[in-house]
């Protein structure tokens, strides 16, 4: 398991490299800290967590700096092994997927099928498949979503990488079949 946090910081720039300071610093250290690049706003910081108990939660928003917070909890699926963490360098796509609720074991079988031929083809790594645990709004709408964790070598591999050509496109084009909406947002990795 594992919980996601968007937090939103200061006004200048600069507060997001602090911010990410203070979290790798904190009893719980992050498992990867990200700033934003394009898709989300510039006073951002996402943090992936171990499982955070509320208590822990709460101090991480309470992190100087810190103005909100939003805590998704999530468990991997195929992906990441125990662990894992992201490496440097490149570019990271957070793509989330709102799909209906009965069709995430689907997803991801499609998805576990595509990676061999995706990461072979190109300079691209898949860190981590998350689903998001249900909230309220997911229940009423009958959806669940999955966050996708991808590194590219740079936005120009991750626009090749759209190649509808493929064998990993065409089983990605099945996987769209089961996608309410996606949305993939970049960050860079901070070491």
């Amino acid at each position: 398991m594992y919980d996601y946090l968007e937090l939103g910081v200061g006004r200048e720039r600069e507060a997001v490299a602090l911010t990410a300071a203070r979290l790798k610093a904190s009893a719980v250290p992050p498992v990867a800290v990200f700033s934003p690049l394009l898709g989300y706003p510039s006073n951002t910081v996402l943090a992936l967590f171990p499982a955070l108990e509320a208590e822990a939660a709460q101090t991480v928003a309470r992190t100087d700096g810190v103005a909100s917070s939003v805590r998704t909890r999530l468990s991997a699926t195929a992906r990441p092994v125990a662990g894992a963490a992201p490496v440097p360098g490149g570019v990271y796509v957070h793509n989330w997927f709102h799909i209906d609720a009965n069709a995430a074991e689907a997803f991801v079988a499609l998805s576990v099928e595509a990676w061999p031929d995706f990461e072979t083809r190109f300079e691209a790594r898949i860190f981590g498949l998350f689903l998001a645990e249900a909230s309220e709004t997911d229940l009423g709408q009958g959806a669940r979503r999955l966050l996708l964790m991808t590194r590219y070598r740079d936005l120009g591999e991750w626009q090749a990488s759209r190649d509808p050509t493929t064998e990993a496109m065409k089983t990605f084009a099945r996987r769209r079949q089961l996608t309410r909406v996606s949305l993939a947002r970049s960050c860079l990795l901070i070491p």
